[in-house]
């Protein structure tokens, strides 16, 4: 017994040890790495400052989604993951940065040509795209050329490339336009296997948000609903790729049978067969686009082989290391509303009920703020959250303020919600707004836990006592949750039949959880003009009378740790990260990661009365 107790004892030592060995190894590893930074800063503080090669492409190399609000990252795991090699998840680039790199460009006599190297861009919405590829086209007008040169070009990638005066592909790519598409798991049967219950609680036969944990597969009311957007925004994407590449628009809508025609005649080659489809201009080899590029700029003791500067490099020098002073005109405050909507506050790139209220508080009381736009892009969630927003919009138009909702890529259930009450609502062609509709999902798992022999019981002093996801919902408590929902949707349709002066029967009519694209949305009256955000803040400026002025972003100010980790990294940072390798998915990762996905979305969601104005069909594959 005794040689027992002492072999546990040992045991329990020596994982003790090993733990705090660990421990202190990994502490070690970070404190070292921080080291490193340091004098990495340091080393680099004499080092000539970047500068913009004469007679130089700029490369737009560009990794990750457009956005218009990066997701918050701490610059301490940022640069502790890129130091170990771990690239972001969802790298972003924000399409303002992005423009002003473009425009800088176009007047800057150094720079001599554009070029689009798209294989790292994931992708944005139409909107987002649109506003890059009017600024190619603006550069143009400069005389100085733009090509686009690429191993693959999916979808996004390609209607970047396809606004260049020269696009390339390589003999071994391959370019893809698949058209849109909304394919989504659904759980019924497995949620069913694991004898979960889920509670739903719904208004509106459009509003799918729940179906997955419902359905087996789509319902035919969300099929027609998806379609018709869909169908509608791939009509915009076509008729945009076709004007920029003067090109028939039934250049793409082929069958299966033409597309294997046509593959066979470009000898099963998808490099010829983008080049016979005039998709692109020619194909390229790198050593061969390298020969041109030398031939047009000159040659150059590099990597290269000619002059270039990257995106991120030229985006350093042209962005002052210290912010500049605002000047003294009266101002059009930009608030960002981009993420799914929770309560509470929020790190940018997800909307807080609480921390996207204080921004608009913020212009509010800014003197030298004479109006706002609320740039949305959001497909919703909390509705407590969505009317703690809605709420400072009144306020401010109470403050004698303008306030214009410039709608982005979505703005779609309480991205709706919180735009509503503005003076004005200006959204772009392709928005995917509407799906007015409200819904609530409880899951309980007392049948799963039965199944294991684990059962709950107790007593309460009322039937409201107890709720868990141990127990399952009374059939009392079942019917005041949709009592509840039913009242938000009453809310919901007389706020939109008030603000937009309307009936609250006609807006049932076009609501029931429904999405719109922007077209639509403008002919059934829940917009009221189809524009971009420069044209939201000119309008703004108008209705408060401005003629002389500036714009300026309302954001959240980082705390004294964030500034002192973002100083304090940011020069080893970017040292370490350019020896980054990213790492393949596999497509086994990717299904993973769709689930994962999936169930954050509903785990994430904090509303204090699980009441959700929420678009999930408003994500397009």
């Amino acid at each position: 017994m005794s040689e027992k107790k002492s072999w546990t004892k040992s045991f329990f030592i020596g994982s003790w040890h090993l733990i705090n060995y660990t421990r202190k190894f990994v502490l070690n590893v970070i404190f070292f790495i921080i080291l490193i930074a340091i004098l990495i800063g340091i080393s680099n503080s004499g080092s000539e400052p970047l500068t913009v090669p004469n007679d130089s492409a700029l490369v737009l190399n560009l990794r990750g989604n457009l956005v218009i609000e990066k997701q918050y990252v701490d610059p301490a795991e940022k640069f502790i993951g890129e130091a170990i090699g771990q690239g972001q998840d969802n790298p972003e680039v924000l399409v303002r940065d992005l423009v002003k790199v473009i425009n800088n460009a176009k007047e800057d006599n150094r720079i001599k040509a554009l070029v689009l190297q798209l294989g790292g861009l994931g992708g944005g919405g139409l909107d987002k795209m649109r506003k890059v590829a009017d600024a190619l086209t603006d550069f143009k007008t400069s005389g100085k050329p733009v090509y686009a040169m690429g191993d693959y070009y999916g979808q996004s990638q390609y209607y970047l490339a396809a606004h260049a005066d020269n696009v390339y592909l390589h003999p071994m790519g391959a370019l893809i336009i698949e058209g849109y598409g909304r394919y989504r798991m659904y759980y019924k049967e497995g949620l069913e296997k694991l004898k979960a219950t889920v509670n739903v609680f719904k208004v509106g036969k459009f509003k799918s948000a729940v179906e997955p944990y419902l359905r087996n597969d789509m319902s035919p009311e969300a099929r027609a609903a998806n379609e018709a957007w869909l169908g509608e925004l791939w009509s915009q994407y076509k008729s945009d790729v076709a004007s920029a590449r003067s090109m028939d628009v039934s250049n793409f809508d082929e069958k299966m049978e033409q597309i294997l025609a046509k593959f066979e005649a470009a000898n099963s080659d998808f490099a010829q067969y983008a080049l016979d489809n005039g998709w692109v201009d020619a194909l390229r080899t790198r050593n061969e686009f390298r020969n041109e590029m030398i031939e047009l700029l000159g040659e150059a003791d590099n990597k290269t082989g000619y002059n270039t500067i990257t995106y991120n490099d030229y985006l350093k020098v042209i962005t002052p290391p210290i912010a500049l002073p605002e000047s003294s005109k009266d101002k059009v405050a930009i608030v960002v509303a981009k993420g799914t909507i929770l309560d509470g506050n929020q790190k940018p790139g997800t909307i807080g009920g609480d921390s996207t209220a204080a921004l608009l508080r913020k212009a509010r009381m800014d003197d030298k703020v004479k109006a706002v736009v609320l740039q949305v892009d959001s497909g919703g969630g909390s509705v407590f959250g969505s009317e703690v927003i809605r709420k400072e919009v009144e306020l401010m138009k109470e403050a004698g303020k303008p306030i214009v909702a410039s709608m982005s890529t979505y703005a779609a259930s309480g991205g709706y919600w919180i735009s509503a009450s503005t003076d004005k609502i200006i959204a772009e062609p392709s928005t995917v707004t509407g799906s007015i509709g409200i819904f609530g999902m409880i899951t309980t798992f007392e049948n799963s836990l039965e199944y294991v022999g684990v059962r709950t019981d107790g007593v309460g002093t009322t039937d409201f006592a107890g709720m868990s996801p141990t127990r399952g919902l009374t059939p009392g408590m079942k019917q005041v949750i949709q009592m509840n929902i039913e009242r938000g949707y009453e809310r919901f349709i007389n706020l939109v039949a008030t603000e937009r002066n309307m009936t609250p029967e006609a807006v049932d009519e076009i609501a029931q959880g429904r999405v719109w694209i922007g077209t639509q949305a403008l002919e059934l009256g829940l917009v009221d003009e189809l524009g971009t955000l420069d044209d939201a803040v000119a309008s703004a400026a108008t209705l408060a009378e401005l003629e002389d002025y500036d714009t300026k972003y309302v954001v959240r100010e980082l705390s004294e740790q964030e500034l002192m980790w973002q100083k304090f990294l940011a020069s080893g940072t970017s040292i370490i990260s350019s020896f980054n390798i990213e790492p393949k998915r596999s497509a086994m990762q990717d299904i993973l990661s769709q689930v994962d996905a999936d169930l954050t979305q509903f785990t994430q969601l904090n509303d204090p009365m699980a009441s959700y104005a929420l678009c999930t069909d408003c994500k397009i594959d």
